[in-house]
């Protein structure tokens, strides 16, 4: 198996993270965050609100890294890629609420879209969708000396 595949199996087999954007003077802003994968088109998807950061710092430069740790200090891998951002969902089961309801359902199991749907325009919650375009990092299978 190549090192990419590694890493993208890594990617594909956890859900926490952490974001990294880019704040308006250029330091890195980062945040823990809940993901989705989606191998084929190499996305991982974020919810969040308008009002974080992230969210605003993305709007502003699209440009982002997804830090995905493993099971151990030796195995983690950094995805690369540019955000797209859609929503914030403005009427109940809009485009961003649907995608809402996917995103928070592997999360949280089976959700009452109705309630689901208006809880999401009232937080303003946005879908950010971060293509992978390069991959680097280390799946070691055990820590050395281990």
């Amino acid at each position: 198996m190549s090192d990419e595949q590694k890493l993208l199996e890594l990617v594909a087999s956890r859900r926490e993270a952490v974001l990294a954007t880019i704040r308006r003077d250029g330091r890195p802003q980062l945040s823990n965050i809940m993901y989705t994968w989606d191998p084929g088109e190499r996305i991982a998807r974020i919810s969040t609100t308008a009002k974080r950061a992230k969210a605003r710092n993305l709007m502003r430069d699209p440009r982002a890294t997804l830090y995905v740790p493993g099971g151990h200090f030796w195995a983690f891998a950094v995805a690369d890629g540019d955000a797209e951002i859609c929503g914030p969902t403005k009427t109940p089961g809009d485009e961003a609420g649907r995608e809402l309801l996917q995103v928070h359902s592997s999360f949280y199991g089976g959700l009452e879209p109705e309630a689901f749907f208006q809880e999401m325009v009232e937080n303003e919650r946005l879908v950010i969708r971060l293509r992978i375009s390069h991959l680097y990092g280390l799946v070691m299978d055990k820590p050395p000396g281990a």
